[in-house]
């Protein structure tokens, strides 16, 4: 009450000592901000150093390198921003070949699924005549799942449960009867959020306890980023380029007991089809890998994001899941596999929305527990995201008015993608000093560059990676940006490029 009386008089807040004091302007006891201070008693003048520098910066992310997005697209921006504002070159664009952004190329969006997003995003149009009754029903039916029947709500850290229900129906068709339990299921930021999330629980470890983690070589740079980043070591098998890539059992056991004089290799990273390298891997082949996981006690990461991508006649898409039941209970109860799929690539190419899942096998359930609260950290996945997959996992059914558009444009969009997979490998078979072999599926082709040793030493004089010297000079004269080998990894001696098969046939 005497402190509102205060108030109430108008009295100042100071006391009058206190007041006295500042009103000597410097008796003792005074305190100044340094604009304030006096010119002789101000402290010598000082510049502030920063907190964050190269020095104090986490090793960790010093070691990252991510090629896809490296310093010749960071180059190949610099030129674009100077051709549009009127520098002249001997070309009038940049052409970005590096990165599998299917939109980008020119791609079309499947009409359904923009369809389905649109009314989920925009409940008020599901009173418009303008959208079918089937991507009415699915809206509606995602909405119901959703906090306040709206997609700016979070939804569970695993993600949408119809979604996720969803997913699991369509995993057993896909693997025609293989049983999929919706509990098993967790959507992702893209399939990338998920990689990192599993990698995250099983690096482990200092010195010779450290996790290994065994990668193809060529393999998508995502996965040695993850590991520079969380300390877990690179444990490299390479691929046979001279068998279209294939993936060799006597590699992968020399990588396996390599790596075991230095670390403790437990997990096996597969990407079929191959990103860079495009080969589709055989049931045998997979048979293969999923025995020697068994017996060598590894945990399995299978990365399918391209499992749509499948281009030449004689090859066929095989889950690691539905090969792992029919090789027995003994395999199929006891292997610890998780597979990743994505929004980004297959027909839809709808890398924006982020979208993905992974399921998860085997995992103890304690460990499991533990991801659920790693998840949960990030709250959950995109609604958007979630909902273009759940378009791509649930769409229309013969019986339904979009079944027609939707079936003409997943068909036409494979068949463009397929033809221009086999024309550029021929396109690139063609270049002299160059070969490339068949793009079975994915998006992208590796050929081989056969560089002249005044180019590798020049390179080398440069402090540059052959093939990287190679891309930049591409960049530099005619405007094409592609991502170097090196960057993929690569066998010694040897030099690459990777190419977006829908870039590279629109070159021509």
């Amino acid at each position: 009450m005497l402190l509102l009386r205060h108030f109430s008089r108008g009295a100042p807040l100071a006391p009058r000592r206190a007041r006295a004091r500042c009103e000597a302007g410097g008796a003792a006891g005074t305190r100044f901000s340094t604009a304030e201070a006096p010119e002789e008693t101000r402290a010598p003048a000082r510049l502030r150093g920063r907190t964050l520098t190269m020095e104090t910066l986490n090793p960790h992310v010093k070691a990252v390198e991510y090629a896809v997005r490296g310093p010749i697209v960071t180059r190949a921006g610099a030129i674009e921003r100077a051709l549009q504002q009127g520098e002249k070159r001997s070309f009038t664009e940049v052409i970005k070949a590096n990165i599998g952004d299917a939109h980008a190329m020119g791609q079309q969006p499947i009409t359904f699924l923009r369809q389905v997003v649109a009314l989920c995003c925009f409940p008020e149009l599901l009173q418009s005549s303008a959208f079918p009754d089937d991507a009415k029903q699915r809206a509606q039916r995602i909405l119901q799942d959703c906090g306040g029947q709206s997609l700016g709500s979070y939804s569970a850290s695993q993600g949408v449960e119809c979604i996720r229900r969803d997913i699991a129906d369509y995993i057993t068709r896909r693997d025609r009867g293989v049983p999929s339990d919706w509990n098993n299921v967790y959507l992702t930021t893209g399939a990338s959020d998920g990689i990192m999330s599993i990698l995250k629980l099983l690096a482990a470890g200092r010195g010779p306890r450290r996790t290994g983690v065994m990668i193809p070589i060529p393999q998508y740079p995502l996965y040695s980023a993850a590991l520079s980043e969380l300390e877990a070591v690179h444990v490299h098998y390479h691929l046979d380029e001279d068998r279209c890539w294939a993936l060799d059992l006597q590699e992968l056991q020399r990588a396996f007991l390599s790596a075991k004089q230095h670390c403790q290799p437990r997990v096996l990273c597969i990407i079929n089809p191959g990103n860079p390298t495009g080969q589709v891997q055989s049931k045998k082949c997979i048979e293969e890998v999923l025995h020697f996981a068994f017996e060598e006690n590894l945990f399995v990461m299978a990365d399918e994001v391209y499992q749509d991508n499948v281009y030449a006649p004689d090859c066929q898409f095989h889950s690691f899941k539905k090969v792992l039941f029919e090789m027995g209970p003994e395999y199929s109860s006891s292997v610890e596999l998780v597979s990743f799929h994505s929004t980004s690539k297959g027909y839809t190419g709808e890398c924006g929305f982020r979208g993905g899942y992974m399921e998860v096998l085997n995992m103890d359930p304690q460990v499991e527990a533990q991801l659920v609260k790693l998840l949960s950290v990030r709250l959950c996945p995109s609604l958007p995201g979630q909902a273009a997959m759940d378009v791509i996992v649930n769409p229309p059914r013969e019986h339904e008015p979009s079944y027609a558009l939707f079936t003409k444009e997943k068909s036409s969009v494979l068949e463009v993608l397929a033809l221009k997979a086999e024309l550029t490998e021929r396109i690139l078979n063609s270049v002299p000093g160059m070969k490339c072999n068949p793009v079975q599926g994915s998006m992208y082709a590796f050929p081989q560059v056969f560089m002249p040793p005044r180019a590798v030493q020049e390179a080398q004089a440069m402090s540059l990676a052959p093939d990287m010297l190679y891309c930049l000079k591409l960049l530099e004269e005619t405007g094409i940006c592609l991502v170097p080998g090196s960057g993929f990894g690569q066998k010694e001696g040897t030099f690459h490029f990777r190419s977006d098969v829908n870039k590279h046939a629109n070159m021509t």
